[in-house]
């Protein structure tokens, strides 16, 4: 029959193609045509007719559709009972079938079957079954036919496959697959999942997409196994395949061992495939993880994601230029929009994912988190933070714990975020809300790091977003202005000023909402109050400020009320204001190239109103000498700016210059005659003068005068009509005189110059004798004075430190003499004034309350605050030898306040001269600034025996020497400058707000220039720096060769000692603020971080050119690292360490550098340091602390290093007499025991940690790799936690307390997946490591019980969350007996509590004391039990230890 069937197929091929070419230009048609020649019914004798009829379906031919005149059910079993009556059966069925066979010849027949029929609407018919089903869809719905009919149809099949699609848009391969589809029965679903295999292998490649996708729809659920593995092989054939095998594969119910072996396949073509197949993919990805290798394939599937996949390059390289020119297009519209397409289908696969399944979301996290190394970070991470923030609310507080700690390490810099916004701005701009929410969250943040990463979420939201999301940063901002704590104001008015130089046009159109923040300046800083005005007077008077002027409206009624205010801090405020607003008027609508040549195009009407604005600000300040000192700064600021026109600079210079004259410089020769407390002589002249000739500063009478009008006397020297002028207003004053002279003459200084070398009319300060029996009046007179006259010096210093000429340098250098000498007078003074306040210095709002701590209350102070910003006062008993400790205590404070305490060392070793002394770092809020420029200084060099000549070499010629203790004074306060600006946030500790302030006291001109500037002064100095460092360190290694290195060696000066050790610290200080410095490594600082390199390079080899950075990372790392030999002090160790791992972390090969920085720290920990230093310091122990983290955190084996430390170490310190320390680590003493056992009990628990638990399909090496390195942690635990019955002070046993549950925790979640399946097979390891970790919780159980009987709040509140983990872990131990078919091998046991030292603690029932011995005889068993051979009493053995431990915790409750 198969045989005659295809005959007759081949006999009726020429008629049929004749049929089909008449037809051809014939329209197909599912509706009946009545007027078509072929809209007859088919009438013939065949089977086939016959039945259907029979059956209730009439044939038609050509294009008429079939007719049905019965439901279509009563149809298929009127047929099936027909076929099953007939005579013929079963003989009638293959009849049947060839007649179908006969019919479908036709094409249009054969169509026509395959479309539905139409329904005749008989009135016994049913109203509503309009559609009734295709002809052969109706037969394939019998059972008896099904076989045949789909032998049919595939056999029918290839004739269609390379056809065209008719013109109507039908395929008819297609057509005939959806007859197989949502059959109500398959009856050999084995037969057709095998038929429709082999069309898809042959199939063109168009219909092999349509055939793959249908098949979830044809194939039975018994066969999705066998379709599954076919599709599977399809995968590896054919790339162009994997879109449709993949959405098949999604819709079959598959065994999850086979799905993840195609995951893998998956998996491994990501990196091949196009960018439109990636959604697709990804999905099923997704779809088919499980709970227990979700991490795994997030991890896997994070790698093999990348830049590359979601953006091509050319818009890529649009992108990255895209902040420059933001009005620029690309070229490459229609594709990139393509990529972009796909990358929003991507994000949202994922975000469909991570939105409702919590553990495809956790594992993204936990793949992010476990991420270490900052290189393996990508933008993809950034992205994915967001998203899950934004998309899971379950998993919104994990997804920003892991944001903020990747913030903190610095894992997600600058560059990366910028990059994610440019790149997925599309995916980034539907959560918005949720990333200005998280922005607002960070900007709360105390620490800095985290605020920082706020501000940029704030400034490229802004940046990339539509106008409504601009709209709302610049109100959240504002609300962060108006609301916020002082660092919040000073973040969000930073994010407002770069926002309105960056995109000044976008931000005027939110000016409304800026300008709010004037009702809201009571509680600024004055930097904040100069920032806000700086960015009002920028959108007001910028030079298309049209539509501006009810800005600059509110701004002049603002300033107005201000400065009429009879409120002193408000005439502050408008002080401020008015000049930033005269400065921005002035600049803002002239932004030349260069300076003289914008300002002469200001027009008359500009100029009067910035002009009136200055008048009127005089005006309303000249009442007043701290208004007046203000103004005079915030004038001299503007000036030093260049934001003042060259018309108002003259006009300035006219009046500064006669005023200043006439209010302070008077004739040497005339001697001020009055009733003075002191006799008056001209003081600290550098030339001699004639009797005739000469000019000198009027201080003491102006001093008295103003004292003695505050106390109502009468007048000297000056009649009661005179102006009243105060000698607080003389160093403002001459630097806004220096300013204006040196921008009018280009920097040069000779029309004043005599100012530099005139003498100032004082008394003798020398306290000699009559310190004890002045007055406290005339004590305070006295300070008042040397103060001022430090100021006049330092503003002096500042003026002239840029002057080219030999003399002129001379002069600076004797007068940097002064300024030491005299502090030391000073200092001595102060010690006997204790309640004494200075005159201010700086008038701003920072210092209006600023008042200095009680000489008797600073040392109590300090000792609470550690190295924070305070005062220190300091013993000079000379019988103690605690001073060198003092003083590199003093040097060492990250936070040191002010560069004042010079000469401390000279005074503390004459004896017991004094039996008190003051630092001057409590009153730094009272000395005028030292402007950058004046440590060009350091260019002198540090010359001991020799003297310097014009050429600034050493001659024998009188010129002043740059002596220790002003090189000390120099960067001293340096260092202060550097640690203000450049100390990365995440290593500048952050305290209370009550204290920021202080940070900011006495930088008021240095935090109004830019980072980039100061970075790049700092660069221009490390020349002479490295000079000094190195002629420091040649010092250290002359006296290691001669006293063998002991500070008190013969013949030795202390004094000289200290003063060159706080030298070299103040020097590596330096450094590391540089090289630690955030922005060094940025892309606009290149030409920075290039020069400060080659520098430190230069010192070592010849400078060559166009050298790789690399080389010059590693051989400045060589250079410095030469200098650890002669580090005099641990502070100076500690901050080498630091340099060195600021430039390890930019290196590309870090691990050479890494062992030696390691080695380096041993070497550290294992020297024994000068004995002076305390060891009982709260500043020592700080350093000791870190020191030793650097350590560890750079050795090769952690476990291996605490074993040395706590397994040799502390031995030996046992075993040393009292005061002595461990021969191994000097540093290991009985007073810095617990900063060693806290650090390596905290590095223990993050190294265990951060080791993967493992797997099954791990291979067996990696589990004996696992459960060695477990049995060594465990080991080093043991060690560690045995310590506390020997070091049982109240911070050893908290340590434990904490860190001993931590460790616990890990060893659940780390190693107890890992001996799930290593017990079979290492049976004797795991039962030895489970011994020896049940001797530490009984141990633990033991200290919960210690703190209990001690009644010790801060250990008791550690306990229930211990005893929580040790129940944990009991059950745990259950759980993995159970798993491993020992059950009956745990049983329960029970312990008494003890304390430490292992003796019963008597609050237990006295019957418990039988369960004691049950649980000692039980024990004993254990022990024997491990040389059996029944390995289920070692499993039992082990059960019982782990439970007894636990059990014991409950009974202690």
């Amino acid at each position: 029959m198969v045989s005659k069937r295809k005959r007759s197929k081949s006999e009726d091929k020429e008629s049929l193609t004749e049929d089909t070419s008449k037809a051809g230009k014939q329209p197909l048609s599912k509706k009946t045509k009545k007027t078509n020649v072929y809209n007859e019914v088919e009438e013939n004798d065949s089977v086939f007719v016959k039945l259907l009829k029979t059956s209730g379906l009439i044939l038609k031919r050509g294009e008429s559709q079939n007719q049905l005149a019965v439901d279509q059910i009563i149809f298929q079993k009127k047929l099936f009972q027909t076929l099953k009556k007939h005579p013929s059966y079963p003989n009638v069925i293959e009849e049947f079938v060839s007649g179908l066979e006969s019919y479908i010849e036709d094409h249009a027949s054969f169509q026509n079957c395959l479309l539905s029929c139409e329904r005749l609407q008989d009135e016994g018919a049913s109203i509503g079954a309009s559609y009734s089903k295709s002809l052969i869809k109706l037969l394939l719905g019998i059972d008896i036919l099904q076989p045949a009919i789909i032998k049919t149809l595939f056999e029918k099949l290839p004739e269609f496959l390379f056809e065209k699609v008719n013109s109507d848009g039908t395929s008819m391969p297609r057509l005939i697959v959806s007859q197989l589809k949502w059959l109500d029965r398959v009856v050999d679903g084995k037969d057709l999942t095998t038929k429709i295999m082999q069309l898809i292998s042959i199939a063109p490649l168009y219909l092999q997409h349509d055939f793959v996708t249908s098949l979830p729809e044809i194939v039975g659920d018994s066969q999705h196994a066998d379709v599954g593995k076919e599709l599977s092989d399809l995968l590896t054939e054919n790339t162009l395949l994997t879109v449709p095998i993949l959405d098949a594969l999604s819709s079959l119910q598959l065994d999850p061992k086979f799905l993840s072996k195609v995951r893998q396949l998956v998996m491994d073509k990501l990196s091949s495939v196009t960018l439109g197949d990636l959604p697709v993919m990804i999905k099923f990805i997704l779809h088919s993880i499980t709970a227990t290798d979700a991490l795994e394939v997030i991890s896997a599937l994070r790698g093999k994601l990348d830049v590359q996949h979601f953006i091509l390059p050319s818009q890529f390289n649009h992108f990255q230029s895209k902040l420059k020119y933001k009005g620029q297009t690309s070229s490459s519209g229609n594709q990139e929009n393509g990529g972009q397409d796909c990358v929003t289908l991507v994000f949202g696969v994922i975000k469909s994912a991570v939105r409702y399944e919590k553990i495809i979301a956790e594992a993204w996290l936990k793949a992010i988190e476990n991420t270490s190394l900052v290189s393996e970070h990508k933008i993809f991470d950034v992205v994915m933070l967001l998203i899950i923030y934004s998309t899971n609310t379950q998993m919104k507080k994990y997804a920003e714990r892991v944001l903020r700690n990747k913030v903190r390490s610095r894992c997600f810099e600058d560059d990366l975020l910028q990059s994610t916004f440019l790149i997925h701005q599309l995916v980034l701009k539907d959560v918005c809300p949720y990333i200005l929410l998280l922005a607002q969250s960070f900007l709360h943040s105390l620490d800095q790091s985290i605020s920082w990463f706020g501000s940029l979420l704030y400034k490229y939201s802004f940046n990339v977003f539509d106008t409504y999301c601009k709209q709302e940063v610049v109100g959240a901002l504002v609300c962060h202005v108006c609301g916020g704590s002082e660092v919040e104001v000073d973040t969000a008015l930073d994010i407002l000023l770069e926002l309105v130089v960056l995109n000044l046009s976008a931000m005027r159109l939110n000016a409304v909402f800026v300008k709010g923040i004037l009702d809201y300046l009571d509680n600024m800083s004055p930097q904040q109050i100069r920032k806000l005005f700086y960015i009002l007077s920028t959108l007001a008077f910028s030079k298309q400020h049209e539509g501006s002027n009810h800005i600059q409206d509110d701004m002049y009624l603002v300033i107005r009320k201000q400065l009429c205010s009879t409120v002193f801090k408000y005439k502050l405020i408008g002080i401020i204001g008015a000049v930033t607003m005269a400065g921005s008027m002035s600049s803002g609508r002239n932004r030349p190239s260069s300076f003289t040549q914008g300002r002469a195009d200001l027009s008359n009407e500009q100029y009067t109103q910035v002009t009136s604005l200055l008048q009127l600000v005089h005006s309303f300040s000249e009442r007043s000498p701290r208004a007046s000192a203000l103004y005079y700064d915030e004038f001299a600021n503007l000036i030093q700016g260049e934001k003042l026109v060259p018309k108002a600079l003259e006009w300035v210079g006219r009046t500064t210059f006669n005023d200043f004259q006439d209010a302070f410089v008077v004739d040497v020769c005339v001697v001020p005659e009055g009733d003075y407390p002191f006799p008056v002589k001209a003081l600290y002249g550098l030339e001699e003068y004639s009797s005739h000739d000469g000019i000198a500063i009027n201080l003491l009478p102006l001093l008295f005068s103003q004292d003695f009008a505050k106390d109502g006397g009468r007048m000297t020297s000056q009649t009661s009509d005179q102006k009243l002028v105060s000698p607080l207003c003389l160093a403002p004053y001459f630097r806004l005189l220096r300013l204006c002279v040196e921008k009018q003459h280009n920097g040069n200084l000779e029309e004043i110059d005599g100012l530099l070398d005139c003498p100032v009319f004082l008394t003798d300060l020398e306290p000699e004798e009559r310190l004890e029996s002045m007055s406290d009046k005339e004590l305070s007179f006295i300070c008042s004075l040397i103060f001022l006259t430090l100021n006049w010096f330092r503003e002096v210093i500042n003026a002239f430190c840029q002057q080219t000429s030999p003399e002129m340098k001379g002069k600076v250098l004797t007068r940097l003499k002064h300024i030491v000498e005299l502090q030391r007078i000073l200092e001595r003074y102060l010690a006997v004034t204790p309640d004494y306040v200075p005159p201010l210095a700086n008038f701003d709002l920072d210092t209006l309350d600023v008042t200095p701590p009680a000489s008797t209350a600073v040392s109590a102070k300090i000792k609470k605050q550690g190295s924070t910003g305070g005062g220190r006062k300091r013993k000079a008993d000379g019988s103690k030898t605690s001073s060198p400790d003092t003083l590199s205590k003093e040097g060492s404070s990250e936070c040191n306040p002010t560069p004042s305490d010079r000469s401390q060392p000279e005074k503390e070793f004459k004896g017991k001269e004094e039996n008190t002394s003051v630092s001057l770092r409590n009153y730094r809020a009272f000395f005028r600034e030292l402007d950058i420029e004046v440590f060009s200084v350091l260019h002198c060099g540090l010359v001991t025996k020799f003297i310097l000549d014009t050429e600034m070499h050493t001659e024998a010629t009188e010129v002043v020497q740059l002596q220790p203790p002003e090189l000390l004074f120099l960067l001293e306060d340096l260092s202060l400058k550097v640690e203000s600006m450049l100390i990365p946030s995440v290593n500048r500790r952050v305290p209370f707000s009550k204290s920021k302030g202080s940070r900011t006291v006495g930088f008021t001109h240095l935090n109004q220039r830019p980072a980039e500037e100061i970075a790049h002064s700092i660069v221009q100095l490390l020349t002479p720096m490295c000079n000094h460092l190195e002629n420091i360190h040649n010092y250290f290694q002359c006296l290691a060769a001669e006293d063998y290195g002991v500070v008190d060696g013969s013949g030795m000066k202390v004094q000289e000692y200290h003063i060159m050790s706080s030298c070299y610290q103040k020097l590596l200080q330096i450094f590391h603020g540089l090289f630690a410095w955030n922005g060094l490594f940025h892309p606009d600082n290149v030409n920075v971080l290039y020069s400060s390199f080659e520098v430190l390079t230069s010192r070592v080899k010849q400078r060559e050119p166009d050298q790789a950075l690399e080389e010059l990372l590693s051989q400045s790392f060589n250079y410095l690292q030469n200098f650890h030999q002669s580090i005099p002090s641990f502070q100076c160790a500690l901050y080498l360490l630091r340099i060195l791992m600021a430039i390890l972390e930019r290196s590309v090969d870090p691990a050479q550098k890494k062992e030696k920085i390691a080695s380096l720290a041993r070497h550290f920990l294992c020297r024994t340091w000068p004995s002076g230093e305390k060891e009982k310091s709260s500043i020592r122990n700080e350093q000791l602390h870190a020191l030793l983290c650097i350590y560890l955190e750079h050795t090769d084996s952690v476990l291996k290093t605490i074993e040395e430390i706590a397994g040799v170490g502390v031995p030996e310190l046992i075993n040393s007499p009292k005061n002595a320390s461990s021969s191994t680590f000097p540093t290991l003493t009985r007073h810095s025991f617990v900063i060693f056992f806290r650090v390596m009990m905290a590095e223990l628990e993050k190294t265990v940690k951060g080791l993967q638990a493992g797997t099954a399909a791990d291979s067996q090496q990696i589990h004996e790799e696992k459960l060695l390195y477990w049995n060594m942690a465990v080991r080093d635990f043991s060690i560690l936690i045995s310590l506390i019955k020997v070091f049982d002070s109240h911070p050893v046993l908290h340590v434990c307390l904490k860190y001993g549950r931590l460790f616990v925790e890990a060893f659940l979640k780390q190693c107890m997946p890992l001996l799930d399946f290593s017990f079979r097979k290492h049976r004797e390891d795991v039962l030895s490591l489970l011994e020896t970790f049940q001797l530490d919780t009984r141990l633990l159980h033991h200290l919960c019980g210690h703190s209990k009987i001690h009644q010790d709040m801060k250990l008791t509140k550690h306990v229930p969350l211990l005893k929580k983990t040790l129940e944990l872990l009991v059950c745990r131990v259950k759980a993995m007996l159970t798993l491993n078919n020992c059950r009956e091998a745990f049983w329960l046991g029970n312990l008494k509590n003890r304390d430490l030292q292992g003796e019963e603690i008597m609050s237990q029932n006295s019957q418990r004391s039988t369960e004691d011995e049950s649980e000692d005889d039980t024990s004993s068993q254990v022990s024997k039990g491990r040389s059996t051979e029944d390995g289920e009493k070692d499993e039992a053995s082990d059960g019982e230890k782990e439970q007894e431990s636990g059990e014991s915790d409950d009974d202690s409750d």
